[in-house]
């Protein structure tokens, strides 16, 4: 549960932000995968949620309680934004199960699969979030 709620902390800090709501945006992409990557010590992918209706901002490096953390940020044509939260140093789980929360006005799907513990974010319904996590799971699980 804190993994969850350090998810929600880290997406009403920076959702909100018009001029810097993430550090390296998605016009650099292929350095913002490289670097947390490295930093995370572990090969990460962002999900591609375009049919979706959500375009990757960017992303960020935050600090976790386990070390470093990977944001990546989406946001639709409404201006609706949802974040990945990504953690390295899960464990060997090898079980996944969508696990869910609110708090803050905000809904989170979170789950921990092989070495990355994830949690998906936004100020929507938990039927449209549930619909987004799937496809992020199918997509950094082919």
């Amino acid at each position: 549960m804190a993994f969850a709620r350090q998810a929600v902390i880290a997406h009403v800090v920076y959702s909100p932000e018009v001029l810097h709501p993430v550090e390296v945006g998605a016009d650099q992409e292929t350095h913002l995968v490289g670097w947390l990557s490295k930093r995370l010590g572990a090969s990460l992918k962002v999900p591609q949620l375009n049919a979706l209706g959500y375009q990757l901002v960017g992303g960020r490096l935050l600090p976790g309680n386990r070390g470093p953390v990977a944001q990546f940020m989406f946001q639709d044509g409404n201006g609706q934004r949802l974040t990945l939260y990504v953690r390295s140093g899960a464990g060997d789980n090898a079980e996944t199960a969508f696990r869910y929360t609110q708090e803050r006005g905000v809904s989170v799907f979170y789950w921990i699969d092989g070495r990355f513990g994830y949690a998906l974010s936004g100020e929507i319904d938990k039927a449209e979030l549930l619909r987004v996590a799937r496809v992020v799971y199918q997509q950094l699980n082919p």
